[in-house]
């Protein structure tokens, strides 16, 4: 075919493609496709129409976030502009879809396919579609209910939003990774956040640790063969896992008082000893740990309690032919078949207790309080973040703090997923 042939044959392809964009339907219109031609420019129109002033204001309100004060809200603006960003998505997606749907009518035609008919196209469209409407309330609520507010937290951490800078009466500026910096180099942030940081690390790497090693081993005794009543032991130990948790912390709070609380006065009076639990951040900070061991390991026990009846009793057998220790089983045997199957739940006992609020504000609100910090002296992050939003009106430095907190729990999620042979084996089969 000569190359003149060639161009020929393109151009209803290029015209249509080109009308197109242009204005929306004005491609199925060339290619005769006269119904869905006008369906798509009156959607276009309407779109336009209903649209363009909110559109408009939105994306400025998101640049600038207002410009007089106490008549524009630049946390308003800042939502709109975000609602706008979103309508505006659709609205591409509308305008591709419609370029997209010229370009391959257009081919169809220098192809000599005629043009289906009305009943037959909109059975296509229902046909080619019906996934898409489907998921679209889906969608709309995943947008709208996640990844709006996100977004919006994400921004305030760009933003001088604190209790001096607090809309209408002041507008909000963006000051790019200003908070971020702060975090590390002004005194007073750059104390709290790493003694908190550190703080929220030894928490969940030591608590998560201790209740599934407890779990663990107490699951490995009850299945023992040599032990009886196990129904009623297994029953016993999970009985702190059926108590709601925070009537649990409330009363080790009190247990825990260096003032009345029967640790003190009932326990520790026989030895001579009065233990500041409350007062005093390391004692603090050992009791969390304690109260959390209690309160997590029956989960765990429960869960690997069923993962030991599941491994076969053969393998041990060919152990015990081949002259395998007790350790040599547990490590060969029983702790890879547990590692298997629980990986992943382990995985999420180390973020769950990343951001275990409950215990922190229940057992007593963070404190003790600490010279020259604005957290307490047991705060984790997302207490802290707490205080700074609801307390301190920090919302700017409580966001970025938070993005700090999901960027830390996503990665480590991620690697450890990656390394589990759960995860690895997933798509081989």
């Amino acid at each position: 075919m000569a190359k003149d042939d060639r161009q020929t044959l393109k151009k209803p392809r290029n015209i249509a493609t080109l009308l197109s964009i242009l204005v929306p339907g004005l491609g199925q219109i060339y290619n005769r496709r006269f119904g869905k031609g006008l369906l798509l420019f009156v959607i276009a129109v309407s779109f336009l129409v209903t649209f363009w002033d909110y559109i408009d204001i939105g994306i400025w309100g998101l640049f600038t976030l207002g410009t007089i004060p106490r008549e524009h809200h630049s946390i308003q603006l800042l939502i709109q502009g975000f609602i706008s960003v979103i309508i505006l998505v659709f609205g591409i997606a509308i305008y591709l879809f419609n370029v997209k749907d010229a370009r391959r009518d257009a081919i169809a035609r220098e192809h000599g396919k005629p043009n289906p008919g009305l009943f037959r196209a909109m059975q296509d469209f229902y046909d080619r579609g019906f996934p898409y409407f489907m998921i679209l309330p889906g969608l709309l609520m995943l947008i709208f209910i996640v990844v709006l507010p996100l977004a919006f937290m994400i921004s305030l951490a760009f933003t001088n939003y604190d209790q001096y800078n607090s809309p209408p009466r002041k507008l909000l500026d963006w000051v790019g990774f200003e908070n971020f910096v702060n975090l590390v180099n002004v005194e007073i942030w750059q104390d709290t956040f790493f003694n908190v940081f550190t703080w929220t690390i030894v928490w969940t790497v030591v608590a998560t640790t201790l209740q599934i090693a407890l779990g663990l081993f107490l699951a490995l005794l009850v299945n023992d063969k040599r032990i009886k009543f196990k129904r009623m032991i297994r029953t016993v130990l999970i009985l702190p896992w059926a108590v709601p948790a925070f009537v649990s912390i409330l009363i080790f709070s009190a247990l825990f008082n260096p003032t009345f609380g029967a640790i003190n006065r009932d326990v520790l009076s026989q030895f001579g000893m009065m233990i500041p639990w409350l007062s005093d951040p390391f004692w603090a900070k050992v009791a969390l740990i304690m109260i959390q061991t209690w309160l997590g390991f029956p989960f765990v026990f429960a869960l690997f309690t069923g993962v030991l009846q599941s491994v076969p009793a053969d393998m041990y057998e060919a152990a015990d032919v081949d002259g395998g220790t007790r350790l040599q089983k547990f490590r060969f045997i029983t702790l890879p078949h547990i590692l298997y199957a629980t990986a992943p739940l382990l995985i999420m006992q180390y973020a769950g207790n990343f951001n275990n609020f409950n215990i922190i504000y229940l057992f007593n609100q963070g404190e003790p309080a600490v010279r020259g910090q604005s957290a307490g002296g047991t705060d984790i992050l997302i207490s802290w973040v707490y205080k700074l939003t609801f307390e301190t009106n920090n919302y700017n430095m409580a966001a970025a703090i938070t993005i700090i907190m999901g960027l830390m729990v996503s990665i480590f999620a991620f690697f450890q997923f990656r390394r589990t042979a759960a995860f690895k084996e997933e798509g081989r089969y």
